[in-house]
Order: C-alpha cells, then sequence, then structure tokens
C-alpha cells in the first residue's frame, strides 16, 4: 500500500447488534466489511478508528426478561460475551466497543437530549398508532403488506401513549439536501434514491422519542421526568458519538464526524434520518458517508430456527478456520446487495479459491526455493511481469466495493499459478537456465504482494505469507523482497479437507 505522510483519520462504524439472540451471520458479514476496509486504511497510513457494540435496551428485551423471569440485565450480561466471542473469532480489528447500558452510553445520551430540548426540538405529545415490536418502531398503515410488517410478517401493535418527540420535520429539507448533494454519501445509489422516496414531498414526521416507565421500564430515563423511559432513537443512535467522548469533547471527538456508517438496508431510513436530524438539531456534524448492506440468505432463504437453516459463524469458524468465513463472505456475498450462503458453496469455494490456487501457489513457489535456491530469495527481477491490481484495487475500497476487490486478488492468483505451468520452473532447472533466477523472484514477489493485498481480507493467512518469506513489507511497489533472504517454509495454509 502506498503509504501516507500525513495522519489523516478514518472513523468507521458497524450498527449496533441487538442481544435478545446469539449472534448471527449477517452481522458477522457486516463486523468483516468494517474490519477490511479499517485494516486497509490502517495500511495506507490512516489514523483509524474502528467501533462495534451491542443494543441493550428496549421492549424486545424487556419482554425476553419477563418471559423468563430474570431481569433485562441478566439477559443483556449473559448474551454480550457472545459477541465480543464473535470478535475473537472473526480476528476483527475493532478500536472500541460499545454497550448501551455502559455509563459513558447514557452520559452521551443526556448529552444529545439536553441539546435537542434546549433548541425546542423535544415536546410532549399524545400518539395513536401502530407498533412493530420487530422493528422497535412506529409504522404507517401504508407500509403494510396484508396489514403486516413486510420484514416481521406480523401485524403491529396498536398503542395509545403520551410520548416525548422529536421535531425531525423541522430537518427533514435540510437532511434532504445534504443527501441530494451527497454531502452524506449513501452507498450503493438506489439506497440513496430509497431515502429520498421517504423523504418525498411531504417530507419527514415527527417521531416519538419516549414511551411510558409503566409499559416499557428497561431504558434510560428521560431527564426530569420519571414517567418516562428513552425510546430507541435517542438511545441506541447516540453510540456512535458517545464512544467518541461526545460528553468532554475531549481527546478522542476529533474523530467525529465519522467517515463511514455500515448498515443493513432494514435501518437506512433511521440513520440517514432520524440519526442525521438528531446531529442537526445538536449542533454535530452529521457522518459523511452510509454503505448499506444486503441480507444474507441461507439455501435461497431468509434464515429462520424453524427452517433449521441459521448458518453459524462460530461453527464454520471452528471447522474451517475464520479465514475461510471471511473470504467466502466478503468475496461471495455482494458488498450491498443480498446474497446467500449455502455449504455446498462455502466448500467449493474453499477448495477452489483457497486450498487449491492460494494454498497450492504458496506451497509450490517455496518448494521450488527451497529446493533450486537453498531456501533462499535469489537476485531482484526489475519489472513485474503480472498485471498491476493496485489502482483498481484502490478505487475497489474507494467506492466500498469489497467483493471486487477481494476478486482482483483472486485473479492475481490464478495468475501466478499460470505463470508457474507456463515458465516451468522444473524445466528451467535442469537445463540451469540463467531465467530460473528471474523466474523465480519474482514468483516469490507475487507472494509478497498476494499477502498484502489479502491483509484487508484474510489477515491471518496474510501475515503466515509473510512471515514464511521472512518479509514486513507492506509496499504494493515491486520489487522490495530483498535478495538472500531465507524463507520458511511452513504448513500448507489450507488443508485439502475431505468433508
Amino acid at each position: 500500500m502506498s503509504q501516507k505522510t500525513s495522519q489523516k483519520k478514518f472513523y468507521v462504524m458497524t450498527a449496533i447488534a441487538y442481544v435478545n439472540a446469539a449472534p448471527h451471520i449477517g452481522f458477522a458479514m457486516e463486523l468483516l466489511q468494517a474490519d477490511a476496509l479499517a485494516r486497509y486504511y490502517r495500511l495506507n497510513g490512516y489514523d483509524v478508528r474502528f467501533l462495534t457494540g451491542t443494543d441493550e435496551h428496549g421492549s424486545k428485551l424487556y419482554k425476553l426478561a419477563k418471559d423468563e423471569g430474570v431481569t433485562p440485565q441478566e439477559i443483556v450480561d449473559r448474551n454480550v460475551p457472545k459477541f465480543l466471542e464473535l470478535l475473537g473469532a472473526l480476528n476483527i480489528s475493532n478500536d472500541d466497543f460499545i454497550r448501551t447500558t455502559s455509563d459513558r452510553h447514557k452520559r452521551g445520551v443526556l448529552k444529545i437530549w439536553n441539546r435537542l430540548v434546549e433548541n425546542g426540538d423535544i415536546y410532549k405529545s399524545h400518539y395513536e398508532g401502530l407498533y412493530c415490536v420487530g422493528c422497535e418502531a412506529f409504522v404507517l398503515e401504508k407500509d403494510l403488506v396484508d396489514g403486516k410488517c413486510p420484514l416481521h410478517k406480523k401485524e403491529p401493535e396498536k398503542l395509545s401513549e403520551e410520548n416525548y418527540f422529536f421535531r425531525l420535520s423541522k430537518y427533514s429539507d435540510q437532511i434532504r439536501e445534504l443527501i441530494e448533494r451527497d454531502e452524506i454519501l449513501i452507498l450503493p445509489a438506489e439506497r440513496k434514491k430509497e431515502m429520498l422516496n421517504i423523504i418525498g414531498e411531504e417530507g419527514l414526521r415527527d417521531v416519538s422519542f419516549s414511551r411510558p416507565k409503566k409499559v416499557l421500564p428497561w431504558g434510560i430515563p428521560v431527564p426530569n421526568e420519571p414517567d418516562h423511559v428513552m425510546y430507541v432513537w435517542p438511545d441506541a443512535l447516540v453510540n456512535y458519538i458517545s464512544a467518541v467522548d461526545v460528553e468532554n469533547e475531549g481527546q478522542l471527538f476529533h474523530y467525529w464526524p465519522a467517515d463511514l456508517n455500515i448498515i443493513g438496508k432494514d435501518i437506512v431510513r433511521f440513520h440517514a434520518g432520524i440519526w442525521v436530524g438528531m446531529l442537526l438539531s445538536a449542533g454535530y456534524k452529521p457522518m459523511k458517508s452510509i454503505l448499506v448492506h444486503g441480507f444474507v440468505t441461507s439455501e435461497g432463504q431468509k434464515m429462520s430456527k424453524s427452517l433449521g437453516n441459521v448458518v453459524d459463524p462460530f461453527a464454520y469458524v471452528n471447522e474451517f478456520g475464520a479465514d475461510a468465513l471471511r473470504y467466502y463472505l466478503m468475496k461471495e456475498i455482494p458488498t450491498t446487495d443480498d446474497g446467500d450462503f449455502t455449504r455446498d458453496r462455502f466448500l467449493n469455494v474453499y477448495r477452489s479459491d483457497l486450498a487449491n490456487s492460494l494454498g497450492n501457489l504458496v506451497f509450490r513457489v517455496l518448494s521450488m526455493t527451497e529446493k533450486y535456491f537453498a531456501g533462499k530469495v535469489p537476485e531482484v527481477s526489475k519489472k513485474s511481469p503480472f498485471a498491476d491490481i493496485a489502482p483498481s484495487y484502490a478505487a475497489a475500497f474507494e467506492v466500498r466495493d469489497l467483493k471486487v476487490a477481494a476478486e482482483l486478488v483472486t485473479k492475481l492468483i490464478a495468475g501466478g499459478n499460470e505463470y508457474v505451468d507456463r515458465t516451468k520452473p522444473w524445466s528451467l532447472a535442469k537445463t540451469e537456465s540463467p531465467e530460473l533466477g528471474r523466474v523465480m523472484y519474482e514468483l516469490l514477489e507475487l507472494l509478497r504482494l498476494i499477502a498484502v493485498y489479502l491483509t484487508p481480507f484474510i489477515p491471518q493467512t496474510a501475515e503466515k505469507i509473510l512471515k514464511q518469506l521472512q518479509c514486513t513489507e507492506m509496499s504494493t511497489d515491486w520489487g522490495k523482497l530483498i535478495p538472500g533472504t531465507s524463507i520458511a517454509k511452513g504448513e500448507p495454509l489450507f488443508p485439502k479437507m475431505e468433508v
């Protein structure tokens, strides 16, 4: 990667995960997208801050705790470790993990709430309407399909409550302009269009910001109002800014405004609408961009416990290793669209791309170096015979298309295997051709470049390749592998498993 002299910052955030159940493959994919981008920008010399965390309030958790006869805090304290375990299992390089039940988060929420009050944007009113428990959101009848939430396939509840409201309508035109001018860049373009359609000609409506404590006692109390707790939006959305110390606006606050928020397609309206309105009211700049991914289906269907098709990320990590799952989710699933996860396809990709292509290339090149040059890197070859993917690779990351970036590296690996077959180093060795040294240097240097390009995607494997090459140089410029270096041939990277 080209090294930057100035320390530009890059603050990337996932949506925070709801902890009423164990983490699923969709959240794993979101973590990996953020991790790949964080690792890429670190390689390019950026000061990176990578945040993820857990959403621990709300009616679903309260109901679950009530059904089990325990406190909501017991539920979240039981489930949060599973999400922390997932971070370790997937080798996620997050810098911070925030919990919405933490004191630092609550203090940040109170500051934002009070800013909204001071600006005259919080008021009390009566609400009558429909509420989807699954979405944790009030819904409009026109958005239902056959009277049911299109996402959760259940009829919403009818509620009649006195709530505090946020004057989102006041900021509707400003939000529209920010999105239209790409000052808040929403990717892909169809999600931008979708959000502008939501705003429409009528604009965004004011939204409920509290629930009566007698109905939902599990949440952050509304200041100076003991009978109300904050609804999900003034609580959960604030995590992105409470994590960088909005309370004191201290040293960490230089990361704001955030550069990238990665979310699922079902929560665009909340992040690009309500959250932006809150930031404008509170006097803070909104995030610069939002990357919206699709859903991961299983065997062509939405994952469901009743169907028995839920993909457990831990099971795949335990069986195949973290990098195999990382590779599949970033290379096989479209970055901004729905994608399917099947075991058969996973096994095919593992065998073809990882074991047979990458693993075989590394093993062949290192074995021939050991055999023909006593395990030492031969003299430098000044010119690369391989396609320079650096510009296209960087361009793919800049537009957040991780699948395209991963595919470029896959093609480079395939090109390395083709080069071995075309140049036939074993034949050059038999004839003692002086060309052998040049060819082997080119292949060894290619392995180094492949490792650098793979670092955002499968970092453990990339590190193993570099360790075998006894090299730490992360530049994508050609010719950085030092002649005379002794390689340290190791075990196959991806064993050819009989599964």
